[in-house]
C-alpha cells in the first residue's frame, strides 16, 4: 500500500469529497430515486453479494433488528445509509491508494455466514438495537480472534431516536468476549495515524448527535500494545457524512475529516 505525501492527502482528501457530491447523486438516483434525510427513498432492497475474488469487497454486517428499531422508514437498522455511504468510501479509498477496491457491490453478511472469514474488515452499525444469537456470538468472537477487524459505527446514546444506548451492545459483547474490556481511545494510537494524521479527535463531526464522539476499543488479550480487534464510535455517525457527501447537507471540510477517519480504519485493519 503506497500512499502520496501527508500534505497532498489532505489536498486531494478535500478534492475528493466535492468528486463525491457527483458521483453520489447519480447513485442516488438509480437507488430508489431520490433521497431524503438518511438515505434513499423507496423500498429497502440489498444488492447480490460479489463472489469472492480476492479483491477488498466492503462488508456490512446484517442482523435481525429488535423492536424499535425499525423506526427510519421501516427498515432494519443495520440497513441505514446502505448501500451509498461504503459505495462513497469505497471511491475514496481508490483514489488515495492502490487497493483497488470493489466500488460498487457492498456485501451484506451474517456474522455467522462462514464468507464472513474471507474478509479482513467487517462493519456493523445502530447496535443499540443489535439482537444477537448464540451461534452469531461464537462466530463474532471466532473472526476476531482470528484477525478480522471490527468498526462499530452510527451509535446512538441513550435517548436518541429511542436507543437504549450502550447497555445492549456491551452486554451482546460479553457474551461475545466474556473478558473483553473497552479502552477509551486517544488520538496518539496508530489507528488514527494509519493513513491520515488525526491528532485531535475532537475535531470528528457530528451529524446529527449532541456533545461530542466517543472512541472506544477492544484489544487482544485486553492489551491496548496489542492489535486492536474493534473500533466503536459512540454518540456519533462517521458514515452519515460519507452519504451525504453528494447532497450539500454537511460543509465538504468536516465530510473530509469523516472521510479521513473511514480510510484510517480500513487501513488499519487491512494491515494489522
Amino acid at each position: 500500500m503506497r500512499g502520496r505525501g501527508p500534505s497532498a492527502r489532505v489536498l486531494l482528501g478535500a478534492a475528493l469529497a466535492a468528486l463525491i457530491a457527483v458521483t453520489a447523486l447519480a447513485q442516488g438516483r438509480r437507488f430508489g430515486g431520490g433521497f431524503g434525510f438518511g438515505g434513499p427513498r423507496g423500498r429497502f432492497r440489498t444488492m447480490p453479494n460479489a463472489p469472492y475474488d480476492g479483491r477488498f469487497t466492503f462488508v456490512r454486517v446484517s442482523y435481525e433488528t429488535a423492536p424499535g428499531g425499525y423506526w427510519w422508514r421501516g427498515q432494519p437498522s443495520w440497513s441505514h445509509g446502505y448501500p451509498i455511504a461504503e459505495q462513497n468510501l469505497m471511491k475514496i479509498m481508490n483514489e488515495v491508494s492502490y487497493l483497488g477496491a470493489n466500488e460498487e457491490t457492498i456485501n451484506t453478511l451474517a456474522l455467522d455466514d462462514p464468507e464472513l472469514f474471507k474478509y479482513p474488515v467487517a462493519y456493523i452499525i445502530e447496535v443499540s438495537w443489535w439482537t444477537l444469537t448464540d451461534r452469531e456470538a461464537g462466530a463474532l468472537r471466532t473472526y476476531m480472534q482470528k484477525g478480522g477487524f471490527v468498526i462499530v459505527d452510527d451509535f446512538k446514546a441513550y435517548g436518541d431516536f429511542g436507543s437504549p444506548g450502550w447497555e445492549v451492545f456491551e452486554a451482546n459483547m460479553k457474551r461475545v468476549l466474556p473478558e473483553a474490556r473497552f479502552f477509551e481511545m486517544s488520538a496518539s494510537h496508530p489507528i488514527f495515524h494509519s493513513f491520515f494524521e488525526i491528532n485531535n479527535l475532537d475535531v470528528i463531526p457530528q451529524a446529527y448527535n449532541a456533545g461530542k464522539p466517543v472512541f472506544r476499543g477492544i484489544y487482544e488479550d485486553n492489551d491496548p500494545s496489542k492489535r486492536l480487534m474493534m473500533i466503536v464510535n459512540y454518540n456519533t455517525d462517521v458514515s452519515q457524512y460519507w452519504e451525504w457527501s453528494g447532497m450539500g447537507l454537511r460543509p465538504i471540510d468536516d465530510t473530509n475529516e469523516a472521510y479521513k477517519l473511514g480510510v484510517n480504519y480500513l487501513i488499519y485493519g487491512l494491515t494489522h
